[in-house]
């Protein structure tokens, strides 16, 4: 069994400590490799290396470190059959899916930013033509980074890229529990001549690696991707230290649909958006509130829709849904169901393990599962499951569902289905999430920006926010 290793200084190295931690195929339950249990003393080389190359990383022309981004996508491109392989195998999910989405939204990350630094421009202002203030926008120094499990390559991406493209740069923690393509990153940027120090990869446990990371005194600032409770606990320790946060949290968000919607296209998105990546998204809508008018009608058709969803081995074309990432993570989705019943609620299809025939037959496979007849707010609706399991509520009028989506302590994203333009702008500026989709899930423009409200995060990423985080402005002011 090949064992991975670490990223620091341009190149592979074994962990100091020289021990390691085993890494599940989710779709087998089977150990397919092993990653460095790094510490402290991997995170400290980390840093010695970017501190030496910063000051030239960060002071060459925009257009080469954009060059430098645009050949690692154009590498990840080539090997995206490798890619999607791999993130199949890491966290279970359906290799058609890796192909279409994350491999290539990766690519887009690195893309997008090589671009985008090219037109970031700072401010001036003129005050009363007795002086000239402008903006200077100079990267931060080294930056940590850590990544979730549920899209490994495509989050991973999308914090490195606008860090680097910035000046900065970063050191690179990937989940323990998926770190097969941060590993074929660190291949990618070895092949592509990234100056040794620039990105530093480290694997390891969240509370040894991850921690040194968030603590380290050299590092100015810390985005992070994962648990509401883990960005708490990064947030106790950066705070202190004045370090710049970026954290995107937890969610639990509505899907709300009004009986005037397109029926169609609503009841083919909302599978889309319950399910997709076995409901392993933080974008996903796991409450669904539907107009009482047309609330069995729905009922009916989406079960019948969800009933036909095929889960099952993750390399074969037709499944829909692969295995969930992680026995742990199993274990507590199929608790929630346990939970929802407790709580009165009805299963209206799934709720169950499933068991494929064949290589699977050990794997971690849920049923996708919808549960009516809770209440708004029991557990099961409050808390983040993060996995193939919806609810589906009846609502009367605009005030009684706006109360429901906005009981939660989350406030991430939310999907409001209605041809009534007044209803649609109406609600988006009552509902509290960062992010509102009308008609539509998951429609991302990279321009825009992307985060949470309440305990759902903190700060914005993307477009000429990302670059804004990653960079520190100094005013200047020029008496004329």
């Amino acid at each position: 069994m090949d064992k991975l290793k670490n990223y620091i200084n341009g190149i592979l190295t074994t962990p100091y400590s020289n021990n390691y931690i085993n890494v599940h195929d989710p779709s087998t339950s089977e150990v397919f490799t092993m990653i460095p249990d790094s510490n402290a003393e991997d995170v400290q080389l980390a840093v010695e290396s970017a501190e030496k190359v910063f000051p030239e990383w960060s002071e060459l022309p925009v257009e080469i470190r954009s060059g430098y981004l645009m050949k690692i996508a154009e590498l990840i491109k080539k090997n995206l059959d490798k890619f999607a392989h791999a993130e199949c195998m890491d966290n279970g999910k359906p290799l058609w899916l890796a192909k279409s989405v994350d491999i290539p939204r990766a690519v887009k990350n690195f893309e997008f930013f090589a671009s985008a630094v090219m037109q970031f421009s700072s401010e001036s202002h003129m005050s009363d033509n007795v002086a000239l203030n402008y903006t200077l926008r100079q990267p931060l120094g080294i930056i940590g980074a850590i990544s979730p499990w549920n899209l490994p390559l495509y989050l991973f991406t999308w914090k490195i890229a606008p860090a680097l493209a910035a000046g900065n740069c970063v050191i690179a923690k990937p989940s323990e529990i998926t770190p097969l393509t941060a590993f074929l990153l660190s291949e990618i940027c070895i092949e592509a001549n990234l100056p040794g120090g620039v990105l530093n990869i480290i694997h390891g446990y969240g509370h040894t690696a991850g921690s040194a990371i968030v603590s380290h005194p050299k590092i100015k600032a810390i985005t992070f991707t994962g648990g509401t409770k883990t960005g708490e606990t990064i947030a106790k320790i950066a705070a202190p230290m004045f370090k710049k946060l970026s954290l995107e949290l937890g969610g639990k968000n509505p899907n709300i649909i009004f009986a005037d919607c397109n029926f169609t296209e609503m009841l083919e998105t909302t599978v889309q958006s319950s399910f997709r990546n076995q409901g392993e998204i933080c974008l996903c809508g796991s409450r669904i509130f539907v107009e009482r008018k047309i609330y069995e009608k729905f009922k009916n058709d989406f079960v019948e829709r969800v009933k036909k969803l095929k889960v099952g081995d993750p390399l074969k074309d037709d499944t829909d849904l692969g295995a969930i990432v992680s026995k742990q993570h199993f274990e507590k989705i199929l608790y929630y169901i346990d939970l929802a019943e407790k709580e009165g609620g009805k299963i209206l299809c799934g709720g169950k393990q499933v068991k494929p025939e064949g290589r699977c037959k050990d794997g971690w496979f849920i049923e996708p599962t919808v549960i009516e007849g809770l209440p708004f707010d029991c557990r099961t609706n409050q808390e983040e499951i993060f996995g193939p399991v919806v609810t589906i509520t009846p609502f009367e009028t605009e005030e009684e569902v706006l109360m429901m989506a906005n009981s939660t302590e989350y406030g991430l994203a939310s999907i409001i289905w209605t041809e009534n333009l007044s209803r649609a702008h109406r609600l988006s500026s009552k509902i509290k999430t960062g992010i509102v989709w009308i008609n539509c899930w998951m429609h991302r423009d990279l321009r825009t920006p992307f985060g949470g409200m309440k305990n759902s995060g903190v700060g914005r990423e993307g477009g000429e926010e990302a670059l804004r985080f990653f960079t520190e402005a100094r005013n200047v002011c020029v008496k004329m």
